[in-house]
């Protein structure tokens, strides 16, 4: 099985690279943001408890994450693997990833870390709010916290994923194809 994190701050084009990378290697896409706006835009309570923290630029609590996490990984028995995106998001959510994964007899193979300056991040939310609508990318504030949230609590798991020798830096300023290729060279590595 190829399972992916893929990785870097809001804003870096995971979204747009992981759509891309399920077509060519046939992988499910497991966005813990998809999952949650499913949530919210159901008015359920998980949703609207998410939905008040993701619009003040904070994280959903890793219980629920990685429960909603584990649902979508035994729904998709039989699949070539998954593309891990917005997931796991801090150290103690990594752990409970590898376990979830070993008790299915699978592991990660690889975290593909798109670097992307912070004034091209907030540029690409800003722009990004102007056209989805959505309240998180419409604030710069709100997005100014949403990145140092994220170097504060998601960037250490640089560290996790480099100790396992399976952390990849990838240049996420250029081309969607400039940048996909690198990905691709990236995943044809691994799994080769």
């Amino acid at each position: 099985m190829l399972n992916i994190v893929l990785f870097g701050p809001p804003g870096a084009g995971k979204g747009t690279q992981s759509t891309r990378l399920l077509e060519k290697y046939g992988l499910v896409h497991l966005s813990t943001g998809d999952i949650l706006r499913a949530e919210m835009n159901a008015g359920t309570a998980l949703g609207l408890q998410a939905k008040a923290l993701i619009e003040k630029g904070e994280l959903v609590p890793d219980e629920v994450v990685i429960g909603m996490i584990d649902n979508k990984i035994s729904s998709s028995a039989n699949k070539n693997g998954f593309i891990f995106d917005g997931f796991p998001r801090t150290t103690p959510q990594a752990k409970a990833l590898d376990v979830v994964l070993t008790n299915k007899g699978t592991g990660i193979s690889c975290m593909l870390s798109l670097e992307v300056p912070e004034e091209e991040l907030i540029t690409r939310l800003l722009g990004r709010g102007a056209v989805s609508g959505r309240a998180d990318d419409q604030d710069q504030n709100t997005i100014i916290n949403r990145i140092k949230v994220y170097n504060e609590q998601t960037l250490p798991l640089k560290d996790y994923y480099k100790a396992q020798g399976k952390y990849v830096a990838i240049e996420g300023v250029g081309t969607v194809d400039s940048i996909f290729e690198s990905l691709c060279e990236a995943i044809d590595g691994v799994s080769a």
